[in-house]
Parts: C-alpha cells; structure tokens; sequence
C-alpha cells in the first residue's frame, strides 16, 4: 500500500483516505486471487477483465494498479482514470478497455475490489503487446586464438514477448549441443538461445568461418544479422619474438644515444 500513496502523490492526487489505507491492509489477508496473461498485436484494442467484480456485491469500490517490473502507478481509483489513461483507456466495472495498446503497455494490470461486508478481491491480467523483432546486431571477434576463448553475443532489443536465438555458420544451422551434429561435432561450444550467447571453450582451427544470428518470437517473420567472419589462428609466436626484439634494439638504440651525449660533454655544458 506504500507503493500506492506513493504513486498517488507522484500523480498529484493527495493522500489515501483512512479507511482506505485500513480496508487495503486488511486485504493482504483472506482475498481472493486470479491471474492471467493475455497477449494482443501492437495498435491493436484489448479489453482486459476485471474478474475480481461480483455482480451481487452493491456497491463495491474499484480500483486499478499497473506495474511494470518495480514500478506501481495507480491507473483507476476515486471513480476515475488517471493521466494518462483518460484519453486511452474506457472504464467499466467489469472491465478496462484499450482503444490501442503500445509496448510501453506491456505490463501486470492488478484490479482491487472491496465489496459489502469489506469482502475483497483481486484479479490480475499479465498483458504482453506483441512486437516482431528488428534486425539483430551479432558481435563477433574477427580473429581467435586456438585453445583459448571466444564470446559471440546477439543482441535485439524491440521484439515483445523477448525473441530467442539461432546461430548460423556458414549459412549452416548450429545445434544447441554439437555433439549431436557431424557437422559440428569437432568444435566445442555452448548456445544459450535465450540470451544469444555463443562461447567457443577451447577454439579450434574448425570454428573459423562466417558467423551470424537469427531473433525469432512467433510475431512477424524471424530476423537475421549481418554475416561477420571469425578467423582461428594460432598463436604468432614468431611476430611477438620479432617484436621484442625490435623493441630491444629501440632501448640499445636510445641508451647509446644518452651514453654518446654524455661523453661528449652536452649534459654538462646544458648546466653551465
């Protein structure tokens, strides 16, 4: 109820009366409760119940909430709807109803009803706005070394309900376990379709290829990245030996050059 009064004053709508604070304390215990989920294509009207209303109660009192992850904001109470579902949203005791829905209406709409004798219940209707999802963006290193690890994530951020995931390479569907696969039987990996998360734990010379990935949540038609090549090399050893030689010569090259002013006199004749 403290998420309630909260959410009131951030509304500019006062402070709860007495009773009311009182009569929702009471209805943590012995109220009845139903839940739902529905799910309605973006821009689309939705009508969702309020089960908890009993027609023989004579006059019950209603009120609305939607919450979205930590967040409760009262959405009905007093008789009448607040910002900024006046213009949206029609109210009947039994039901609200959209006249279009958004993803930022994707949510938990919680009705309240106190009825005769201070009996209480509660309904609550998960709703999920359908959105296709866009075209993901797959992050793939361009170069891994063998034997070590290698992190491919996909990533996408519009589809409602959250898209799964698919990795492809070279055009050729990976298994979730690649042991069942001849295809891909000689790499090591793991493929977490939920997150989009591809790890190659040791790389081999055989994971080498063109790498992308396809965001799928049955609502329009699955997407897929563009196409990123991955090349597996071993390590150079040859070019870091080259390289710390060179800068070995660079660190003679400098010393001899502070040895050689030295001799000479500059360093004293900069102190005169």
């Amino acid at each position: 109820m403290a998420a309630t009064v909260a959410a009131r004053r951030g509304a500019g709508l006062g402070p709860l009366p007495v009773l009311l604070l009182c009569a929702a304390a009471g209805s943590l215990v012995g109220a009845q409760i139903t839940s739902e989920t529905k799910e309605v294509p973006e821009n689309q009207p939705v009508d969702i119940p309020c089960l908890a209303y009993s027609s023989h109660w004579s006059n019950p009192r209603i009120e609305w909430k939607f919450q979205k992850g930590s967040s409760l904001v009262l959405f009905y109470y007093g008789g009448q709807l607040t910002e900024p579902y006046k213009t949206r949203v029609q109210f009947s005791r039994t039901m609200i109803h959209f006249t279009t829905v958004t993803r930022a209406d994707t949510g938990k709409y919680i009705c309240e009803v106190v009825g005769d004798n201070s009996q209480i219940a509660k309904s609550e209707v998960n709703l999920i706005v359908q959105v296709p999802p866009s075209k993901p963006v797959a992050h793939v290193p361009t170069s891994a070394t063998i034997g070590s690890k290698a992190l491919l994530r996909c990533t996408e951020t519009d589809g409602s309900p959250p898209p799964t995931f698919q990795w492809y390479k070279n055009s050729m569907l990976m298994p979730i376990d690649p042991k069942t696969s001849l295809s891909f039987r000689n790499s090591s990996y793991t493929l977490d379709p939920t997150t989009g998360v591809l790890t190659f734990e040791p790389v081999s010379s055989f994971d080498t290829g063109d790498y992308y990935c396809e965001a799928s949540n049955n609502v329009g038609s699955p997407q897929r990245s563009e196409a990123i090549h991955m090349e597996a090399s071993e390590v150079n050893v040859g070019g870091i030996v080259a390289a710390v030689v060179v800068l070995l010569m660079v660190l003679a090259l400098a010393a001899f050059g502070i040895w050689f002013a030295y001799t000479r006199g500059f360093f004293s004749k900069r102190r005169e």
